[in-house]
């Protein structure tokens, strides 16, 4: 019966190890997202507090260059001054059920000096560049009370104003561009004189559901836990197969590639061995037709053979006449 010390190979070890940072992952995410969860209902439970609460007057809830409070998000709270139209300002890219449309937001200069951002709603357009809408609604003239909801600044690089638009809102930016001194946080309108804006909608208040966060913290959890799962189930398999005598699904893919990788050395030896054979075919011929080249120029520069032996012929014939008029030696011609 084999035991489980293939655990402690390197290979399992390395897996293990694996399977451990993806379940601390998950536990992670699944805490972000129940910390997500609480945010949320601390932000509800302000909001319904604060629907609760009879309006304000502005100057108790915000003030000028002082950022909104936690507990001031979503207070109701009314003011009256004269709108500021010339120095409206747009806020682009705000889209609903797929349109394309702009934020309108217009300074109300308050009895008591300080300037109010006023988001008076939305309207759909067509165009989403800086420049503003020409048939944009107008606010009415002359002095009015408004009533809204107060919201904190937006933050990042997507505050800043350019040609009195902007993709959020930040009284700290937009005070600068308009030349006013201007409450911190905006408002967002709910009725001017007792009427909701004319010509635009109203913009959508916050859902006071919890939201998906929830469900999404168990599934971070659900993944760890399958991880874990996981890993036990292969390991169980490992040593079933190993029980059995059978290579494990593991060994057997390792075999597998081993095999594929022995096939593949085979077939680089086959064809570097025709490449081989080949070339010296090849060479053998080249050396062939250089030998038969060189013995067709020796036998075109070898002189003829008549050439070399008559010399020695006329020579014997000199020979026999001088032998026949030389005396002989006992004197007879």
């Amino acid at each position: 019966m084999r035991s489980w010390r293939f655990l402690l190979t390197r290979r399992w070890l390395v897996f293990a190890a694996v399977v451990v940072v993806l379940c601390y992952a998950a536990w992670w995410l699944g805490q972000w997202q129940f910390h997500r969860l609480e945010d949320r209902k601390d932000r509800n439970a302000v909001v319904r507090a604060n629907e609760d609460r009879d309006p304000a007057t502005v100057s108790d809830v915000l003030a000028p260059g002082r950022p909104v409070a936690e507990d001031d998000e979503w207070r109701q709270v009314t003011a009256t001054g004269t709108y500021d139209t010339d120095n409206t300002v747009i806020v682009r890219y705000r889209t609903r059920d797929g349109q394309s449309g702009v934020d309108a937001v217009v300074p109300l200069v308050t009895t008591d000096g300080a300037t109010l951002l006023v988001d008076r709603g939305w309207i759909p357009v067509d165009n989403q560049g800086s420049a503003q809408p020409s048939d944009l609604p107008a606010p009415p003239t002359g002095e009015v009370t408004v009533e809204g909801w107060v919201r904190a600044d937006a933050t990042g690089d997507s505050t800043t104003v350019d040609e009195r638009s902007t993709r959020a809102i930040s009284s700290a930016e937009i005070g600068p561009a308009i030349g006013q001194e201007v409450y911190g946080g905006f408002v967002v309108l709910e009725s001017e004189d007792g009427e909701p804006a004319a010509g635009l909608e109203p913009v959508e208040l916050p859902e006071l559901d919890n939201g998906p966060h929830f469900f999404y913290g168990l599934q971070w959890w659900f993944f760890g836990l399958l991880a874990i799962v996981g890993f036990g189930y292969l390991a169980w398999d490992e040593r079933r197969s190993q029980r059995r005598g059978e290579p494990s699904p593991a060994e057997g893919a390792l075999a597998e590639r081993k095999r594929r990788r022995q096939a593949k050395d085979a077939h680089k030896q086959r064809v570097r061995a025709a490449y081989q054979q080949a070339y010296a075919e090849e060479r053998a011929a080249r050396e062939a037709h250089r030998d038969a080249a060189r013995e067709d120029q020796s036998a075109r520069t070898m002189p003829p053979s008549t050439g070399s032996i008559a010399p020695e012929t006329n020579d014997a014939a000199g020979e026999s006449r001088n032998a026949a008029t030389r005396p002989n030696s006992s004197g007879t011609p």
